[in-house]
């Protein structure tokens, strides 16, 4: 399937990228990806290395005429959001993805496609092994860890780069030049519970919530997707109001920055509600389906009678969980007013855990104004204080602010017109791109954000536009030949 890929134009970009998809490279695990990379350098005699965090650099000279336009860094990061459908085979530490073409979009079998930000380091890699594409002097920046903290950038000193301009190739949307986004913090909420035993009369049951699209949860936050942990806590909280339901485990969502798709959760009710809670519980799972019929058409819940459990959570812990998840928000928290259409502060309930007298929840918050990012935190931060939850903010990072003056997006914007006939859409992102944490220690570098368009980022149903692909790798290669000269 891989080498159907391969025959695709360009073919320089989409060798790379199946040449990148072969080796493992999940986020925090990313060796095999590294070494990978400084061999690739290694192999074209390019001045290769790893700064003290393990991005990699490549530099390449100038091709001849071009010495006297101002030096680049090219960048883009190594890891890869590892996401798979339940009923996938697949393991992301030792498989390489599984490619094939889909009229014009490139999937993956069953799991993430790792365009995100696969196609932009194919594209470096193509620029660095190419004997006939002009270009000014380049420095590759390959950073890991973007997809779960931002490692990668937030550890990268000052004084390695001297590029006056940076080409960041990690957007979704091939008519796009993104200028500016957002920050965020992880929110993450714990506390033991004590367990009991199970009453007598009892019968268990296995809820479970599935077949949503889940997705981005900065790109896709504003699209009124389902929230799996949001819809199962609806559930819980009915049936625990109307017939004393009492849990014993919750396993829902999976990646911080990923929409939950799923959720599981085991519980009991006394054998006297059986019949009223079927009845209930169906006319409540009908009720959501229907308010989520345009968005989520795939929305699946079930409720199954199961073996009963050997504990059940403390009873008042429970319901201060159940009112403190109905409370915390998830989704758009508030819109830019400066720029339209732009998501200014939103939240993700990416993960609840509730297992074995442990409960953990984690949230990604995300704004472009830092205030309001901690605003949002707070808040949730008092909702899951006042259950007796120890919280914790990590992984701040900060946004990118606009800077609708700068000397290459003008560059950008007529190279994009002169090829297409209309003027790019210049934009913010709600998403976390690493140019804002990159110039904190290099406030003085010109910073663009461009690429393919790519749909469904974070999820099984990643997909990359082909014909896109190729109208990027177009644009590319006129913004390296038209690279302004530098300062006299």
């Amino acid at each position: 399937m891989s080498q159907d890929v391969r025959q695709l134009e360009p073919k320089a970009l989409w060798n790379k990228f199946a040449d990148l998809n072969a080796v493992p490279r999940p986020s925090k695990k990313e060796e095999r990806v590294i070494e990978f990379m400084k061999n690739f350098g290694a192999s074209l005699g390019l001045e290769t290395f790893e700064d003290e965090i393990r991005n990699v650099f490549i530099r390449k000279p100038a091709t001849p005429g071009m010495e006297n336009r101002k030096p680049i860094v090219m960048q883009a990061h190594l890891d890869m959001v590892h996401q798979k459908n339940n009923d996938t085979d697949f393991d992301f530490n030792t498989q390489g993805i599984q490619m094939y073409v889909d009229g014009d979009w490139v999937r993956a079998k069953g799991t993430t496609l790792g365009a995100d930000n696969g196609l932009g380091v194919a594209a470096i890699m193509a620029i660095l092994e190419s004997k006939d594409i002009p270009h000014p002097a380049i420095e590759a920046l390959f950073t890991i860890d973007e997809e779960t903290g931002m490692t990668g950038a937030l550890n990268l000193k000052g004084g390695i780069l001297q590029g006056e301009i940076l080409l960041n190739l990690d957007t979704e949307e091939d008519d796009e030049i993104d200028i500016g986004c957002a920050g965020g913090v992880d929110v993450t909420a714990t506390r033991s519970y004590n367990e009991e035993d199970v009453p007598e009369g009892s019968l268990g049951y296995t809820i479970t919530v599935k077949g949503l699209q889940g997705g981005h949860s900065g790109m896709d936050i504003h699209k009124g997707l389902g929230n799996a942990n949001k819809i199962m806590n609806r559930l819980l909280f009915d049936g625990f109001e109307n017939f004393g339901l009492q849990i014993a485990a919750i396993n829902g969502g999976s990646l911080r920055n990923a929409i939950p798709r799923e959720s599981v959760a085991q519980v009991i009710i006394a054998a006297m509600y059986e019949e009223a809670f079927a009845f209930e519980m169906q006319e409540l799972i009908n009720e959501i389906k229907a308010e989520y019929k345009t968005t989520e058409p795939q929305l699946q819940v079930t409720i199954e009678k199961s073996a009963l459990p050997a504990k059940i959570m403390d009873l008042g812990v429970q319901e201060g969980l159940l009112r403190a998840l109905y409370t915390a928000h998830n989704g758009v928290y508030r819109m830019s007013a400066d720029m339209a259409d732009l998501v200014e502060t939103s939240n993700n309930i990416a993960r609840v855990i509730v297992k074995e007298g442990q409960i953990t929840i984690q949230c990604l918050t995300r704004s472009s104004v830092e205030t309001s990012k901690f605003d949002l935190a707070n808040a949730l931060r008092s909702a899951f204080e006042l259950i007796g939850c120890e919280v914790t903010f990590s992984g701040s990072y900060p946004g990118w602010t606009p800077n609708v003056n700068s000397e290459i997006l003008k560059v950008l914007v007529a190279i994009y017109e002169k090829q297409n006939g209309q003027k790019p859409r210049v934009v913010a992102c709600h998403a976390g791109l690493e140019c804002g944490i990159l110039g904190t220690n290099y406030p003085k570098m010109d910073m663009i954000s461009f690429g393919p368009t790519i749909h469904g980022a974070h999820s099984p149903d990643e997909r990359a536009s082909i014909s896109s692909s190729q109208k990027f790798w177009t644009y590319l290669l006129e913004i390296l030949a038209t690279i302004p000269e530098k300062s006299s």
